[in-house]
């Protein structure tokens, strides 16, 4: 029986003489050809939510327009095989990570992932990278994040082929019991997105009170994922990070939605709500 949580974990300590290095450094490895916002996204959010530095690895290809768009990023443009072993040096070297925003499932990103998830990092797994793991005929063994997995529920359909299970429900009882299921199962925190998110992990399940249709929108899960990432990366455990994270980005569609109409708001503008949402937790 799960431990039901309603308490919202307090934001990390912010010292005066802090430095960038103090806040933490997240790495989000995602984009293709086809998807650039998503981990620009994800980046941004990750430095609203006060990282000290934020780095994206993606396609070369991409580099230059991501940077254009938010150049407090730092970029690594990403080719072929060769640049394997940069990324992975780049991964160890970072506080967490974020895995899969606009990742896509071609080769190139398929190998990566399955190297990425041998590292013992703090990660947040989304998009892409989960479609990935759901097409492996079982979880990883070699799996070796400590991750929160941030499935909405078409992603969850597909992971829960890994467990034997077909059907997501819609009803909160059972979204509870599923999130929960998937954690124990994999080992890992689960994010269940939808109205009324779930986080659960093997013992405690919290279900989150904010957000509005506001966050119905592409690109707001990338927004969490930045979110709860940075969060990590400044030394919260991963089901606090998580937990805050989604109150907060909840929160943060609210006043988007009241500023700019719930149906207008676009994720870029919830990211400029972060500090609202901070202010009024």
């Amino acid at each position: 029986m799960q431990q039901m949580v309603s308490d919202i974990p307090a934001l990390p300590p912010r010292p005066v003489d802090g430095h960038k290095g103090t806040f933490g450094r997240v790495l989000v490895f995602g984009g293709s050809k086809d998807m650039l916002g998503a981990p620009v996204l994800a980046g941004t959010a990750a430095l609203r939510m006060g990282s000290g530095l934020v780095q994206i690895a993606l396609p070369r290809v991409n580099l230059l327009a991501a940077l254009t768009i938010t150049p407090e990023l730092v970029g690594f443009g990403l080719r072929g095989a060769g640049d394997d072993r940069k990324l992975m040096q780049a991964a160890a070297s970072a506080d967490a990570l974020v895995i899969g925003p606009g990742l896509g499932k071609g080769r190139d990103a398929a190998r990566r992932l399955l190297k990425l998830i041998t590292l013992e990092k703090p990660a947040v797994i989304d998009a892409d990278a989960l479609n990935l793991l759901a097409m492996q005929r079982r979880w990883p063994s070699a799996f070796s994040l400590r991750a929160v997995l941030t499935p909405h529920p078409g992603e969850m359909q597909r992971l829960l082929k890994l467990l034997g299970r077909d059907g997501v429900p819609g009803d909160d009882a059972g979204r509870i019991a599923i999130a929960g299921e998937a954690a124990r199962v994999f080992g890992q925190i689960v994010v269940f997105k939808g109205h009324r998110t779930v986080v659960a992990d093997a013992g405690k399940v919290y279900v989150n009170p904010t957000g509005d249709s506001t966050l119905a929108k592409a690109g707001s899960g990338d927004v969490l994922s930045g979110m709860i990432a940075s969060l990590m990366g400044q030394g919260m455990s991963g089901f606090d990070a998580a937990v805050l994270g989604v109150y907060l980005h909840g929160r943060a569609g609210e006043i988007a939605g009241r500023e700019m109409g719930q149906r207008s708001a676009l994720a870029r503008e919830v990211i400029d709500c972060i500090p609202e949402a901070i202010g009024r937790a």
